[in-house]
Order: structure tokens, then C-alpha cells, then sequence
């Protein structure tokens, strides 16, 4: 069997990717924190490993002890207090995994990496964002990602594939499920009254693809990745009403007074370990027009077929909430 390290294994996105290499018959390490919890992953057949993603030299010898032929560096931080924090842990943590998977002695045939659409930026109406649309992030988040994108580009020497999934969701998910939840309760919020264009990946697709392009002979390629569709803004609370049989009462708040509370919470939690939800710097995002995105590279390089439209991927991600007493 083959060796798979999968970083972030104890996230949300980690444990799909762990489920969709196992079921490709390859030996899975799981990298996670030693405060991780993992009680979610003892019925899974891996072993653990603790990287100190701040020494080299300490994974240079991780990496040659356990000699592994692909590596999938998912970890990563999508809430943090500064762009600086987000810089280390999603650029600076990616580039010392990927250096020193170029100076370790390992049959390394792969190294994927998982990035973010918010590392392009979204586009305007009526657009696409394409795979090689110029960077242009509007969140500290985003920059991060594209820091880590430009700093992996300079390792030639490393066999590497971006993927930049739009917002995922699924079982296990903690951000949309906000979201699901309060419509699940009747609450239907928006931001403003603009119009947008937003996008979105099942996790099991997102897991799929990732382990295929572990398999691709194609490297220093990134591509988006979602279900290939685009959907209006109220589009997430129609299905998610329909499929639950629920009624809602729309809420559209002023933007100002978004960032007000944004502000407020950002206050409350500043000398907190946690973020909240929803902060100043995610407003970029949240309410940008057009997340639409190209998925034709993908489909044509990596074999890239999406199993889950919105509807497909809401209707099964609500029952397994329904059946965790989640919503």
C-alpha cells in the first residue's frame, strides 16, 4: 500500500479526505495537534503523527522515517485575530511542509495542496472565475492563501497541485451549518440586498477530486474546484426549506449595521483563543458579488465529475444533521 500524510486530519474537510483515501487502498497518517479531538476518527484504520510544522529538521526526519509517496497539506486556519496569524499558519506552516518535503528522501510522488478560491478573489457579474484569473483577495484569509500559493511556486523541485475549493459544505461542516441551523429555526438572514452569485462543493466531491489528482501525472497546475454551478443568493435557503418542509421570515440587515456587530464581537472577542463567525475582515467575502467559478481544467486534467449538485449535498449533509440532533 502506498503512504498518504493527510494534514488537518482532524477537521472538518480532513476526516473526508481520510474516508476517500481509504477508499482508494492507501495507508493513511493522520497529522493532527495533540489537543486535537479525534474521537470521530477511532473507527477509522490510521495511524497518528504530531508535526512541528515551526522545525524543518523535525520534519525532514518525519517525512524520511514514515516515507511517504503522497502527501495532502489541508491544515490550516480559516478564523484568526490578524493577517499575521493567518500568514503564518496558512503560508508560512504550508512552505515549511512542502520545503522540506523537496530536501527530505522520499519517494514523494505527489503533494497537494489544499488552497481556497478566496486566494483569487471573487469576480463581478455575469463573470467566471477562471483558474488563472489574477490574484485578488479581499480578506486577510484570501491573502494568506495566495501568500502560500506564491511561496509553493518556488519549489520546481516539488511535485505539486493546488486545489482552491469555493465554500464547502457537509456533514461535519461548523460554518454553513450556522447558517442551516437558523433556517432550520425559522430565521432567514442576509446581508444587504444585493445581488449575488455564489458558489459551493460537497465535501465527498471535494475529498474525491483531491485523491485523484494525487494520481495525476500533471504538476504546478491549480485548479478551482466547486459543482459546477451557480446559484443565487437565496437559493442555499430555498433547498434547505424545501428538503426540511420549513417556513422562514427573511431578515436583510443594513451592511453598517453588519459591521457594527462585526466590530462589537471583535472587541468582545479579543482576548479570546476562538473567533467568531463573523468578523470585520470576512464582510470582503460574504458580501462580494460573483464566486462563479470554472471547473473545465479540472474536468478535463483530473477527471474531475461532481456526484452533488446543491440539492443533492443539502438533502444528504440536513439528514445526518437531523440524525446527530443537530438541527
Amino acid at each position: 500500500m502506498e503512504r498518504v500524510l493527510i494534514t488537518g486530519a482532524s477537521g472538518f474537510v480532513g476526516f473526508h479526505l481520510i474516508e476517500a483515501a481509504l477508499k482508494n487502498n492507501l495507508e493513511v497518517y493522520a497529522a493532527v495537534r495533540q489537543s486535537s479531538n479525534i474521537a470521530h476518527l477511532k473507527q477509522l484504520n490510521i495511524r497518528y503523527v504530531y508535526l512541528d510544522f515551526e522545525n524543518l529538521d523535525a520534519l525532514i526526519k518525519e517525512l524520511e522515517e514514515k516515507q511517504y509517496t503522497y502527501i495532502i497539506h489541508a491544515a490550516g486556519t480559516t478564523k484568526a485575530k490578524t493577517a499575521e496569524a493567518y500568514n503564518v499558519v496558512n503560508a508560512d506552516y504550508s512552505y515549511n511542509l512542502a520545503f522540506a518535503a523537496t530536501k527530505a528522501n522520499i519517494p514523494l510522488k505527489k503533494f497537494v495542496f489544499i488552497s481556497s478560491l478566496a486566494a483569487l478573489g471573487p469576480a463581478q457579474l455575469g463573470e467566471i472565475i477562471e483558474d488563472n484569473k489574477p490574484h485578488a483577495p479581499v480578506s486577510a484569509y484570501g491573502q494568506s492563501k495566495s501568500f502560500a500559493e506564491q511561496k509553493l511556486a518556488l519549489l520546481i523541485s516539488l511535485p505539486l497541485i493546488t486545489i482552491r475549493p469555493t465554500a464547502v459544505y457537509g456533514p461535519r461542516d461548523k460554518d454553513i451549518y450556522i447558517l442551516l441551523k437558523k433556517i432550520s429555526q425559522g430565521i432567514e438572514p442576509y446581508i444587504g440586498k444585493i445581488d449575488q452569485q455564489l458558489s459551493f462543493v460537497y465535501v465527498k466531491d471535494l475529498a474525491a477530486v483531491t485523491i485523484q489528482a494525487l494520481f495525476s501525472n500533471i504538476t504546478h497546475n491549480a485548479y478551482n474546484i466547486s459543482d459546477g454551478n451557480a446559484y443565487d443568493r437565496y437559493e442555499l435557503a430555498d433547498l434547505t426549506k424545501f428538503i426540511l418542509h420549513k417556513k422562514t421570515v427573511k431578515i436583510h440587515l443594513p451592511l453598517f449595521l453588519v459591521k457594527i456587530l462585526a466590530n462589537i464581537l471583535a472587541y468582545l472577542y479579543a482576548n479570546r483563543k476562538d473567533t467568531p463567525a463573523l468578523n470585520p475582515e470576512k464582510l470582503g467575502e460574504l458580501t462580494a458579488p460573483n464566486w462563479a467559478c470554472s471547473i473545465e481544467h479540472a474536468k478535463t486534467d483530473l477527471g474531475y465529475l461532481p456526484k452533488y449538485n446543491l440539492h443533492l449535498g443539502l438533502t444528504e449533509t440536513l439528514k445526518w444533521y437531523q440524525e446527530n440532533g443537530l438541527i
